[in-house]
């Protein structure tokens, strides 16, 4: 969805990534009774999100703090390295059997990330100042009770769930919790400022996946395609990216049960190649 609001309204919108911080120890997921199997197997009712996702179990339960911290050591230089960092994490945790509470496994993912310093990044994660600034996420993404996602069911004691997005200009402030359809996210943004700009959608997959300085999966390329507020055509989406993939207009890094498509030959595909080996490293 991001992707897609990202095409439609450009730089107009500035994102601003706020870390959860579910675990600092895989203990806590094993004290709820969470395994590699079960957390896997969670993911058979998300598969038709448009994430891509795998079904080979990691070989134990992983804790979420130290990537987090990564992240936001990275947003403390360059909001846009952290988010280009986060999404490769999202990619690994979900199609990979990488451990992402150890170094060799986030390192392996930021190897990937254009512009990202693996080493540094590391080191960075005991700094203080990071130290502060991931603590005052965590506060934040659980500041939501008697909020309107509370409301909806989708914070846990007061734990906005993910992902949540809250869209704030000149004191105002409309939040939508947990997953929701575009139109919500389209409406909100409409209510705050009716004269922002609207791209339309892309007439091609092509023009789609140029725009973006990371690889697109084939349903964000379908939103972007799709006309305002209509539903996605993963089918559409997928024969015009074939076909540009076929004139090497493309190049298709495939992962999990999708792929993601970027221009061939720019270093994005190169790191995305790298992608799917660390992936196919993590299995074997």
């Amino acid at each position: 969805m991001v992707s897609t609001l990202r095409w439609r309204f450009g730089d107009q919108i500035d994102w601003r990534i706020v870390t959860i911080g579910l675990a600092e120890d895989p203990a806590t997921y094993e004290d709820r009774g969470y395994t590699a199997e079960k957390m896997t197997q969670g993911w058979l009712g998300f598969r038709d999100n448009g994430m891509p996702y795998g079904l080979a179990p990691r070989s134990r339960v992983t804790a979420t703090g130290r990537a987090c911290r990564v992240i936001v050591a990275a947003r403390l230089d360059s909001p846009d390295l952290a988010r280009r960092i986060l999404r490769a994490f999202h990619f690994a945790w979900f199609t990979s059997g990488l451990l992402l509470d150890e170094d060799d496994g986030l390192r392996a993912v930021l190897e990937t990330v254009p512009g990202a310093d693996p080493g540094h990044l590391l080191a960075r994660i005991h700094d203080q100042d990071v130290e502060d600034a991931y603590q005052r996420d965590r506060a934040e993404a659980r500041s939501g009770h008697g909020s309107p996602t509370e409301a909806q069911g989708k914070a846990k004691e007061g734990r906005y769930t993910a992902p949540s997005i809250i869209f704030e200009r000149d004191g105002q402030k409309l939040e939508a919790g947990g997953t929701q359809p575009l139109a919500v996210y389209d409406a909100m943004i409409a209510n705050l400022d009716p004269t922002l700009e609207r791209r339309p959608p892309a007439t091609t997959a092509l023009e789609a996946v140029s725009a973006f300085d990371h690889g697109l999966t084939t349903r964000e390329v379908a939103y972007i395609m799709a006309g305002h507020n209509a539903d996605p055509d993963d089918r559409a989406a997928a024969h015009d990216l074939i076909h540009y993939a076929a004139s090497g207009e493309l190049a298709c890094v495939p992962l999990g049960n999708d792929a993601l498509w970027v221009p061939p030959n720019s270093g994005p595909f190169e790191r995305l190649r790298g992608v799917r080996e660390l992936v196919a490293a993590s299995l074997g």
